[in-house]
């Protein structure tokens, strides 16, 4: 089969029908054997994935994503409904990313983790999709295609089980696979001989538990090596020596969007989200699927009736009996929207491509899925906040004086200190006081890897963010990067972090002669007032720092003013602007004590503006804005 195909999904359930096997072997880590129950969850909705980690390096992960449509997850629901024991038969996952630990630490270049996986950072596994050649573009050049998908989508996707034989699908592909591997070979990559001599060596010792009741379901390129005649002296002289890591497994919800093949993932296909509808759609998937394109449209305030889908249906069915197709497929559907519901446009059509034919369905894991510490207290607090993770970006408005609220934005700040990027801050609409927040908010898979490196730091996301600013400000190089943490943690409340960041801030502070430095610094310095107000943090000792740099600033600037090349002048007048906004806004702060703030830097603006040294460009500025 193919790893994601609906026309393969339904080819191996009525397969499965028919020969009503004693076992399931599916290609995929045999560590996740201990997980299979959990398909069967009610809670359980794909896409979702299988995660594997190092457990000493848990940013070393692979993903075996599946979706609804992904026959590998029809073979594992059949048997969960049937009471048929399922097993993983892909080489182990704790070789494979040991696999990959020992490549770096030899400084090669050809990391190749999971088969059938996706790393954390979107690299692929060495599956069929990253042969030198391609199987199915020979095989849809050989069929006079010029396109692989729409050669596989007419010769798979878009026909059903034959009547009486639902293994020919699989003899037809099998015989086409054999001719290109006697041609072929591996393709060149020669992880695929180790993990097809690990599943030979399986499926054997199941063959022997259940005699001949043995359905084994894989990417159609191993099938030929699977009937490879070899001896089993020569499969486990291949696994002979391999290394290992401890490793974790768990399942994770997963989105359509990252089974795209843009999205990297090398066993990925271009349309999740049409191959997930022609899946589901019980029957007259193409009139169904226009009446999924004009409501999306509809919703985007376009003027589409019942009569545009009634003719984009009958423009899809015409294009297909014209290019010779069995059914209309995606192209053909695709040119009726645009020429009927789009104008001829491709603008509305980029929409249509981006929520429907890929997509942004979010998958759903149950509680009962192992998980790290962290995860679990990340679940518990976003489900109290009602902060649900979702595929599709969106735009959360916070007012910071409402208590649900402010704990929503603690924990994106506190997630965001973690490497846990689920929100990104973005600029508030109609309000540029402290009061209001705008989040951008998108979950990634990935994440959930980023959420295991964290729990390194913590098993609560508290705990794990504050110990992860008290480590980062340790390390923090200039002076810059420390205030900018101290504006991090009072705006992800980390009380207990503070006083290591503010002593670490004093020291760097007093040692830093530079003014550029030191006027770069006092900004976040003084926002962070400013957040401490509205948050009800004791901002004490931030006041004195900040007041106490503002003091060297004025003492420092008009001897670094003097002499300075054109570039030089241009930034120090940036630094000016940038000691003017916070003085204002220092002097203005109750928790400063500082009123003669003002007073002072005013003086520095006449010393400034009088002096023949200092460049015109800052002298002119300092003019202004003693004028203003």
């Amino acid at each position: 089969m193919r790893h994601h195909g609906p026309g393969s999904a339904r080819a191996v359930r009525a397969a499965l029908e028919e020969v009503r096997p004693r076992v399931v072997l599916i290609e995929g880590p045999p560590e996740a054997d201990a997980l299979i129950p959990l398909a069967a969850d009610e809670e359980m909705r794909p896409p979702v994935a299988l995660l594997a980690h190092a457990v000493d390096e848990p940013g070393r992960s692979a993903f075996w994503p599946l979706a609804g449509f992904s026959p590998e997850w029809v073979a594992l629901r059949w048997a969960l409904e049937h009471d048929v024991p399922a097993r993983f038969v892909d080489l182990p996952a704790t070789h494979t990313l040991a696999w990959g630990l020992q490549e770096d630490e030899a400084g090669t270049e050809d990391e190749r983790p999971p088969p059938n996986g996706t790393t954390a950072d979107g690299d692929t596994g060495p599956g069929a999709a990253e042969l030198r050649i391609d199987p199915l573009g020979v095989l849809a050049d050989a069929a006079g295609y010029d396109d692989p998908e729409r050669w596989w989508e007419d010769v798979v996707e878009h026909r059903g089980a034959e009547e009486g034989d639902a293994l020919a699908p699989f003899t037809a592909l099998e015989e086409a696979m054999a001719a290109l591997r006697e041609t072929y070979g591996s393709g060149g990559h020669d992880r695929d001989l180790v993990r097809e001599a690990y599943m030979r060596l399986q499926v054997r010792a199941a063959q022997r538990e259940f005699d001949d009741g043995v359905a084994v379901v894989c990417g159609a390129w191993h099938v030929p090596a699977l009937r490879q005649k070899t001896t089993v002296a020569a499969d486990k002289a291949l696994l002979k020596g391999l290394p290992k890591v401890k490793t974790d497994m768990t399942w994770v919800p997963w989105t359509h969007r990252r089974l795209a093949r843009t999205s990297g993932y090398g066993a990925g296909i271009d349309s999740p989200g049409w191959y997930g509808h022609l899946f589901s759609a019980p029957d007259r998937p193409v009139e169904r699927w226009l009446t999924k394109v004009a409501g999306l449209l509809r919703a985007e305030d376009r003027i589409v009736s019942s009569a545009h889908v009634i003719e984009a249906v009958r423009l899809a069915e015409t294009l297909a009996a014209m290019r010779g197709r069995p059914l209309p497929g995606l192209s053909e559907t695709t040119d009726a929207v645009r020429a009927v519901m789009c104008e001829g446009s491709d603008v509305p059509l980029a929409l249509v491509r981006d929520r429907l034919v890929v997509g942004d369905v979010l998958g759903e894991v149950p509680p009962s899925a192992p998980a790290v510490p962290l995860q679990r207290d990340l679940t518990r607090l976003h489900r109290r906040l009602r902060l649900k993770p979702e595929a599709l970006e969106r735009e959360l408005e916070l007012d910071l004086r409402k208590e649900n609220d402010a704990a929503r934005s603690r924990l994106l700040h506190r997630l965001r200190l973690l490497g846990v990027a689920w929100g990104e801050p973005a600029a508030s609409r109609g309000s540029t006081g402290t009061f209001r927040e705008t989040w951008r908010l998108r979950w990634e898979p990935e994440l959930s890897v980023r959420v295991a490196e964290a729990g390194v730091w913590g098993t609560t996301v508290l705990s794990a963010a504050t110990a992860k600013a008290e480590a980062d400000a340790v390390g923090a190089e200039g002076l810059a990067g420390v205030t900018g943490l101290a504006e991090r943690c009072l705006l992800a409340e980390l009380p207990d972090a503070l006083p290591t960041v503010m002593r670490i801030l004093a020291d760097r502070a007093a040692l830093d002669t530079d003014v550029g430095h030191l006027a770069q610094a006092l900004p976040a310095l003084v926002r962070s007032l400013r957040y401490g107000d509205v948050r009800g943090t004791d901002t004490g000792a931030l006041a004195e720092v900040a007041a106490g740099l503002a003091e060297r600033i004025f003492v420092g600037l008009p001897p670094a003013c003097a002499a300075l090349d054109a570039d030089a002048a241009e930034e120090m007048r940036g630094h000016v602007d940038a000691v003017h906004g916070a003085v204002a806004l220092l002097g203005d702060s109750p928790a400063a004590g500082h009123g003669h703030l003002r007073g002072r830097w005013q003086s520095v603006l006449r010393v400034l503006s009088g002096r023949d040294t200092v460049p015109g460009v800052v002298r002119g500025r300092a003019v202004r804005l003693l004028l203003d």
